[in-house]
């Protein structure tokens, strides 16, 4: 009796001694490093689930044992996060367990898409169909089912998306961004109309937008921008059209083709502010935030003309003589 009890007091602990064992070299697979020499962009696709996922780790040589971190989710399915599709970057010396905390979390890979000021819809819309791992829902849609998709039915999409860079990741599409640059553009407009100068032309929000377009598309020196501004709002309170070549441009649509003719200038378009009053009806481009700051805050002064100098800056003028000067200077002998 003694040797049985003997015998079965050897075998408990021999039990007890296997099974730490296994448990130790249970939790030392699922701490090892990922057998990784170098960074590796590792992607968890949609509706894949746990299982599914280690299974894939380990058939791409990430991970040893898949069966390690099936077993954690049978024993203990608390230590498992939700995995969010998504690009992850896994790297050497991480282990596994904090490859997993990594799937689950919100360190996912993302992309920046830069949208330049002074770009048009059209142009805005080229970008969004040319980034990477973005998802293009709208590429098929015209600009009036984009503009009902973002709730903004029966608007004019030009002007009304703020140009910045923004950043994306696998899983997120085109209307995101949309969405984002559309809320952005209604935000600071707000914030600029509320810091408008008392004696402006222009009489709301939009027609500031499309002031600002205007300026935009006119200079890029952050400097003149103001003054641009100032020449416009005098011209209009003298009852002198704009006169601004981006807007005849941008009546010419496709036609353009890096040169306008003085027969381009005559044509009538509801854009071309050689030949219509005021404003053109929408924007014309995307302005960022110092044109719209710009917009409601001209410089005072008594310049009514500009012509470029070729450099990106422009020669203003007080009077129809000084600028015919010179655009002779600056134009005609170029």
């Amino acid at each position: 009796m003694k040797r049985l009890l003997a015998a079965v007091g050897i075998i408990l602990v021999l039990g007890v001694a296997v099974a730490a064992g296994s448990y130790l070299y249970w939790q030392n697979r699922l701490e090892a490093p990922l057998t990784l020499d170098e960074p590796v962009l590792y992607q968890v696709p949609a509706g894949a689930g746990f299982n599914q996922v280690v299974a894939q780790l380990e058939s791409q040589g990430i991970i040893d044992d898949a069966w390690a971190f099936q077993l954690l989710a049978r024993v203990h399915p608390e230590r498992v996060p939700r995995l969010r599709v998504g690009e992850y970057q896994l790297t050497p010396g991480m282990s596994g367990l904090e490859m997993i905390a990594l799937l689950g979390s919100n360190n996912v890979v993302t992309y920046a898409l830069t949208l330049p000021e002074g770009r048009t819809f059209n142009q805005l819309r080229e970008l969004l169909n040319s980034a990477p791992k973005l998802g293009h829902q709208t590429a098929d849609m015209s600009d009036e089912e984009i503009m009902a998709l973002l709730d903004r039915e029966g608007t004019f999409p030009e002007g009304w998306f703020f140009p910045d860079t923004y950043r994306y990741h696998l899983g997120m599409d085109d209307v995101d961004i949309l969405r984002q640059a559309l809320a952005r553009m209604e935000r600071i407009l707000e914030e600029v109309w509320e810091s408008r100068a008392e004696d402006l032309t222009v009489e709301s929000p939009y027609e500031a937008l499309i002031m600002a377009s205007l300026i935009e598309r006119e200079t890029g020196a952050p400097e003149e921008r103001r003054e641009i501004a100032g020449v416009f709002k005098r011209r209009m309170e003298q009852g002198m059209r704009l006169q601004t070549d981006p807007t005849v441009i941008y009546g010419m649509g496709e036609r353009y083709e890096g040169r306008i003719t003085y027969a381009d200038l005559r044509e009538a378009t509801p854009y071309n502010t050689y030949v219509i009053n005021g404003m053109p009806p929408t924007p014309i481009a995307m302005p960022g935030r110092a044109s719209l700051e710009a917009a409601v805050n001209p410089l005072p002064g008594d310049t009514l003309y500009f012509v470029s100098r070729g450099d990106g800056t422009h020669q203003f003028s007080r009077t129809l003589r000084e600028h015919n000067n010179a655009v002779n200077r600056y134009i005609r002998n170029r």
